[in-house]
């Protein structure tokens, strides 16, 4: 148990003051948030893809923004495969029958994916605004009709489909939620602060595995052309003081791809393109021992 969080009770998570100000968040939250999480925080190695999974473990293979470029992407062995979004570049139906007919042919027992900002479709707010305001930032988008993206998520067939819900699958309650803090009007961005709390108080505690789109502030979140943090300070407040994964996978920032610990949480971006989409990052394996009974 976590300094600082009581054993019994439910905990409400409030908007973090430095909501507006990610990078000046992660100061203060360091530097007087450290009674709720001990300093474990600290990078972590892959492990090889040779490695032997142990005994009584299910291997999770971990992919994200792979924005239509699954081609050449080697994929190792695993059990269950988590994709946490940006899977193409617009949403267009074409893109999703497309990638779900490369999850088809993956070995994976169970393969659990989520949107991201790039599936515009998938965001039926996002859609609405577009019609009506006779948009034409995507071309190709606003030319759908709605009957070809009403039930886009429909298409996945080859996959287990989360938007703000969970599914237990070999004993792991695993839940999925596509929001990201707002960024140049794309698909399933929120405003941070409240907007974006909302979203995240609707997460059940006693998940164990978390897949959002976007990471939470800190945590593989760093945008070098910017030179600032781009993660959400509700979203981490949420992981670290209320539900408590075991694991949480992300992408949506590139740069970020990589794996670190706060010592209880294992944070992987799994970003398989790079800042300049290249789909370079390999998947990333991670095991967990699987729930007794399951």
């Amino acid at each position: 148990m976590a300094h600082g969080i009581p054993s019994q009770g439910k905990i409400t998570i409030t908007v973090d003051e430095y909501s507006s100000n990610p990078t000046q968040a992660f100061t203060h939250y360091n530097i007087n948030q450290s009674r709720f999480q001990p300093p474990h925080v600290h990078m972590v190695d892959p492990i090889p893809y040779d490695t032997p999974k142990p005994a009584g473990h299910t291997r999770f293979v971990c992919v994200s923004d792979t924005h239509s470029r699954t081609d050449g992407i080697q994929m190792p062995y695993g059990d269950i495969l988590l994709h946490t979004g940006d899977f193409t570049e617009l949403g267009l139906p074409s893109e999703v029958k497309k990638f779900n007919d490369w999850l088809g042919n993956l070995p994976y027992e169970y393969k659990i994916v989520i949107a991201g900002n790039h599936e515009l479709t998938f965001d039926k707010e996002f859609m609405a605004d577009l019609v009506k305001q006779d948009y034409y930032r995507f071309p190709s988008v606003s030319k759908l009709k709605p009957e070809d993206f009403d039930n886009v998520q429909s298409l996945l067939t080859n996959s287990i489909y989360l938007q703000d819900s969970e599914i237990t699958v070999k004993g792991f309650r695993i839940y999925g939620a596509p929001w990201t803090p707002w960024f140049n009007g794309w698909g399933f961005n929120l405003p941070r602060g409240q907007s974006l709390l909302d979203k995240w108080n609707l997460i059940p505690e006693g998940i164990d595995i978390l897949m959002t789109h976007g990471p939470p502030l800190g945590f593989r979140d760093w945008v070098p052309k910017e030179l600032q943090r781009v993660g959400c300070v509700e979203l981490l407040n949420t992981v670290q003081r209320r539900v408590r994964p075991k694991l949480h996978v992300f992408g949506g920032i590139h740069e970020g791809y990589g794996i670190m610990t706060d010592g209880y949480t294992t944070y992987i971006n799994a970003s398989t393109c790079t800042v300049s989409f290249q789909p370079t990052n390999p998947p990333i394996i991670f095991d967990l021992p699987t729930p007794q009974g399951s």
